[in-house]
C-alpha cells in the first residue's frame, strides 16, 4: 500500500496527525483528516503555511519560540481570525537520555525557556490532548527549584470516568489532580502539594485487590451507590464509582479541574458530547509565579520558614510529627531507594504474564527477578 493509502486508512479510523510542514498538512487533508484532528507542530512555520491551515482548520499550532507566536498572531490577525496554540516550555531539566535526542535542556533550543516567568512575572500555559502526563508533582518541583510558585490543574478525557459527583452515584470525571508547589527557604526542600481530587488514586485500589486487602471507608460506592470497601468494585462489570476527597470540597476542586484544563484550554471536558476512547489524553492548565516581582524574596524567604516551623510545632500523637505537604513523598523516596520497591506476588505474576505476552522469554524474565512463582 502507499503511503497515502495508510493515511487514509488511518483517517477512516478517526485517527489524528501531527504534521510538521505544509507538505505534510496537505497530504493529512488529503487522505480525509478533517482540520480539527490536525497539530502542526515543528520549527521554521511559514506565513503561507500557517495561512493555508488557519483557512483549512487546525486543531493547534504548537509554538516553540516567541517569534513564532508572533508570526502566528499577525497571520491570524490579518485574517481576522483567533489562531488555536499551544506552547512548548523548555523546563531545563536533563532526562539523562542519549545528547542527539535530548530535547529539555536551554541549550537544546526547543521551547520557550521557564526564566521567561521571572522577566514577565508570570506565566500561563495551557497543554491540551497530552498522553499521560505521569506525575504532576515533578512539574511542581522543577518550577520550586526554580524559585518560582506553580499551580496545576489537570483533567483526564478519552478514558472512561471513574469519580462520582458528591451526592451522585454515577462516575462523571476522573481523579483529576492538581499541583499546588511553593520554593522551599534557604536551600530546603519545597512545599509541593500533589494529589488527586479523588478520596484514592484508581491504582491503590488495584493494588489494594491484588494482595487481598479492603479499602478504608468513605472511597468507593458500588454500582447501585452503596458504600463499599471492596476495591473489586472498580474492575467489575458494572463498574463502582470512587468518592471525591473532602466530599463537596473534593468534588467542586475536581469540577475547576475541567473547567480550567478541559475548558478553558480547549481541549474538551467529560462530558459525553466529546468523544471518548480507551486512551488517556490529560490537558493541564497552569500558572507559574516569579515571587520577586510581588513580594521581597529574603522576607518571604524568613516568613517561608516562620510558617512551616508554626505547623511543625502543633502537638501531635507519639511517632506521628506535623509533616509538610512533599516530606512524606521525600521520606518515602529515600526508603524506596535503600531498600527498593515493593510489589505483592499478584502483581509479581501480572508482569511476568504481560512479558511472556509481548514476546520476552521466560529465562530473561527470570533473569529481570520476575521468576515464576514469585
Amino acid at each position: 500500500a502507499s503511503n497515502q493509502a495508510i493515511l487514509k486508512t488511518l483517517a477512516e479510523a478517526g485517527a489524528g496527525m501531527d504534521v510538521v510542514s505544509g507538505g505534510e498538512y496537505a497530504r493529512a487533508k488529503a487522505a480525509g483528516v478533517p482540520g480539527e484532528r490536525i497539530v502542526f507542530s515543528g520549527v521554521g512555520k511559514t506565513r503561507e503555511e500557517i495561512r493555508t491551515a488557519l483557512e483549512g482548520g487546525i486543531r493547534q499550532f504548537n509554538i516553540e519560540s516567541e517569534p513564532e507566536m508572533r508570526v502566528i498572531s499577525e497571520v491570524a490577525a490579518s485574517m481576522g481570525v483567533i489562531a488555536p496554540v499551544t506552547v512548548r516550555v523548555n523546563p531545563d531539566v536533563d532526562a539523562k537520555t542519549h545528547a542527539k535526542i535530548a530535547t529539555g535542556k536551554s541549550e537544546n533550543k526547543f521551547g520557550i525557556p521557564i526564566a521567561r516567568a521571572r522577566e514577565t512575572g508570570a506565566a500561563v500555559l495551557a497543554l491540551r490532548n497530552c498522553h499521560h502526563m505521569g506525575r504532576i508533582g515533578s512539574y511542581g518541583e522543577q518550577v520550586a527549584k526554580a524559585g518560582q510558585v506553580g499551580l496545576m490543574f489537570v483533567n483526564v478525557t478519552g478514558s472512561p470516568s471513574l469519580v462520582a459527583p458528591h451526592a451522585g452515584f454515577d462516575p462523571r470525571f476522573s481523579t483529576n489532580p492538581i499541583c499546588l508547589s511553593f520554593p522551599g527557604a534557604d536551600g530546603a526542600p519545597p512545599v509541593i502539594f500533589d494529589a488527586a481530587t479523588s478520596g484514592v488514586a484508581l491504582g491503590k485500589c488495584r493494588v489494594a485487590m491484588n494482595k487481598g486487602e479492603p479499602m478504608a471507608e468513605g472511597l468507593l460506592i458500588d454500582a447501585e451507590g452503596r458504600p463499599t470497601t471492596d476495591p473489586g468494585v472498580m474492575f467489575a462489570e458494572p463498574q463502582g464509582a470512587l468518592l471525591p476527597m473532602a466530599g463537596h470540597k473534593g468534588y467542586g476542586l475536581a469540577l475547576f479541574c475541567e473547567l480550567l484544563a478541559g475548558a478553558l484550554t480547549g481541549a474538551g471536558t467529560s462530558q459525553p458530547g466529546n468523544p471518548r476512547s480507551d486512551a488517556i489524553l490529560n490537558s493541564m492548565f497552569a500558572i507559574v509565579i516569579e515571587p520577586g516581582r510581588l513580594v521581597d524574596t529574603a522576607w518571604l524567604a524568613a516568613e517561608t520558614r516562620a510558617l512551616l516551623d508554626h505547623m511543625r510545632s502543633s502537638r501531635s500523637a507519639p511517632g506521628q510529627p506535623v509533616l509538610i505537604p512533599g516530606e512524606p513523598e521525600i521520606a518515602a523516596r529515600a526508603a524506596r531507594r535503600a531498600g527498593g520497591i515493593p510489589i505483592d506476588d499478584t502483581t509479581f505474576g501480572q508482569l511476568r504474564a504481560a512479558g511472556l505476552a509481548a514476546g520476552i522469554s521466560a529465562a530473561r524474565l527470570d533473569a529481570l527477578g520476575l521468576t515464576a512463582g514469585t
